[in-house]
């Protein structure tokens, strides 16, 4: 009994996480940024500089696909090419000061809208309902 208790929790909370992180991540501030160009900032953010085939494999894209992307983000000026340090032969892209506000003010947008629906949406108990599952929620996604 106990386990198909949280066989049904654990798909109600899919079922409702999932569709808000999905939103979430479709904010794009100034509607300038593609959902592609808004992922590859954010590898090049969190891993730093790398190769365009890298990049490719790391989104499950065509070497082609990414090269339209990067383009894109070379003319806004978010990122920047450069001769790979290691191999004058390769090339590696990497944010510039532009690419790394665009992804804070990304991430500012995504927690002001989420800001919004919890303070219309939410009475304040159920406002400290949820803050009280917070870390519960925080223990579960360290273990799955």
């Amino acid at each position: 009994m106990i386990q198909s208790d949280a066989a049904r929790i654990a798909a109600d909370l899919r079922a409702c996480l999932g569709p808000m992180v999905r939103r979430l991540r479709q904010v794009k501030p100034d509607g300038e940024l593609t959902l592609s160009q808004t992922s590859v900032l954010v590898r090049l953010g969190r891993e730093g500089p790398a190769a365009a085939a890298e990049l490719a494999a790391g989104e499950g894209i065509r070497p082609q696909s990414m090269s339209t992307i990067i383009a894109g983000l070379q003319e806004r000026g978010l990122v920047d090419r450069a001769p790979d340090p290691d191999d004058g032969r390769r090339i590696v892209l990497s944010l510039t000061d532009a690419g790394r506000e665009g992804l804070l003010g990304a991430h500012k947008e995504r927690a002001r809208r989420l800001t919004r629906a919890i303070s219309e949406e939410l009475t304040p108990a159920e406002r400290a309902q949820l803050a009280a599952a917070i870390p519960l929620l925080e223990r579960i996604a360290r273990s799955v």
